[in-house]
C-alpha cells in the first residue's frame, strides 16, 4: 500500500486498523505522480491519491490496474482479480 501521508500518520492508521501489511509513505507524492494516481494538473490543495490497485506480475510489469476500488468489497475483488490473472493460491 502506498499513501501520500506521513510515516507517523501511516503508523497511526496501521495501529488503529490492525494493518499487518507494509505501507510506503510517500508525502512528496513522487511515486503517486509516477503511477498517475494524482492528476498531473491537480492544484496542490487537491492532490489526493485515487484508490487504485496495481497488480504487478513476476517480471515486474503491471498486469492489471483496478480503478474501481470499493473498500467494502476490496478483499473479494482482489481475490477475483488474482484468479482472473491465474495467480496460484499460497499454501
Amino acid at each position: 500500500m502506498i499513501s501520500v501521508d506521513t510515516p507517523e500518520d501511516n503508523k497511526a492508521f496501521a495501529l488503529k486498523e490492525h494493518a499487518d501489511f507494509p505501507m510506503l509513505s510517500n508525502p512528496d507524492k513522487k511515486v503517486a505522480f509516477a503511477y498517475q494516481v494524482i492528476p498531473p494538473d491537480a492544484p496542490a490543495e487537491r492532490q489526493f491519491a485515487r484508490r487504485y490497485t496495481f497488480y504487478i506480475d513476476p517480471a515486474g510489469k503491471i498486469a492489471l490496474i483496478d480503478k474501481a476500488v470499493k473498500p467494502a468489497t476490496s478483499g473479494q475483488d482482489i481475490v477475483a482479480h488474482l484468479t482472473e490473472l491465474k495467480v496460484p493460491e499460497r499454501k
